[in-house]
């Protein structure tokens, strides 16, 4: 495996069900994602982009090809010690923010670590507490956040184990317009900055504005790929899409 490439799938497939009762989400999907990359997933509703997010951070098991992380095959670990490489090499953001309630915000940044048994770097907890402009919320518990900051308190949780990726599935879903530029300007610094790989499951062609390239899904296939998007050149591909679905 090539030293610039932190993660990539071969030949990936997945069936849900078996018989006539059998969905394909995946199909013989072959990508590679380098360090220091932001890269969007995109695709129509059920073309199988979180199934292939799973899949990739060991979150499913494919039923076909491999998956790879730094080198090493997911499918080739025990329960144990995939459960040590998400935790180590991945961090998580998802749409939904997945805070614990009874936290504050400082204890649920921290919480990977004190899983872990580790105690934080302090450089870096403030390096990233202060990338994320949580200074003067970290006493605070979610139900006392806004959602932008909600979400930054994710984001900083997902970054506080120096993750070699991020994963990110509709992290900008429940934001408003502003809330969710900051989270995305954020990926982009994780990327840019931090030399981490990035890779973002999306709908919305400005949010996939913000990445170095973007795959695109369909039917659990990959059809497409764009270098350097902007939003009007995505959201031009995704109309093709929808026309091609009405026919």
């Amino acid at each position: 495996m090539n030293e610039h490439v932190a993660a990539e799938v071969e030949h990936l497939g997945k069936v849900y069900g078996t018989g006539d009762a059998a969905v394909v989400a995946l199909a013989d999907v072959s990508a590679r994602f380098r360090r220091g990359e932001f890269t969007a997933i995109m695709g129509p509703s059920g073309s199988g982009k979180s199934t292939f997010m799973h899949c990739l951070a060991g979150l499913d098991t494919p039923t076909s090809g491999q998956a790879r992380i730094g080198g090493t095959d997911l499918g080739s670990l025990t329960d144990e010690k995939l459960t040590q490489v998400r935790r180590e090499k991945i961090g998580f953001v998802f749409q939904s923010f997945n805070l614990l309630p009874t936290l504050s915000a400082w204890e649920n940044i921290i919480l990977p670590l004190s899983l872990a048994g580790r105690k934080p770097d302090r450089a870096w907890t403030k390096q990233v507490v202060d990338a994320m402009g949580l200074q003067t919320r970290l006493d605070h518990r979610p139900a006392e956040l806004s959602g932008g900051q909600q979400q930054r308190v994710a984001c900083a949780r997902a970054l506080i184990t120096r993750p070699e990726i991020v994963v990110a599935d509709e992290p900008t879903g429940n934001l408003d317009s502003r809330s969710g530029a900051q989270i995305l300007s954020l990926l982009q610094a994780c990327a840019r900055q931090w030399g981490q790989t990035v890779l973002m499951v999306t709908h919305d062609p400005i949010a996939a504005g913000y990445a170095d390239r973007v795959l695109f899904l369909a039917d659990g296939r990959l059809v497409d790929e764009m270098a350097r998007p902007t939003p009007d050149r995505v959201l031009d591909r995704m109309r093709r899409f929808d026309a091609q679905a009405v026919r």
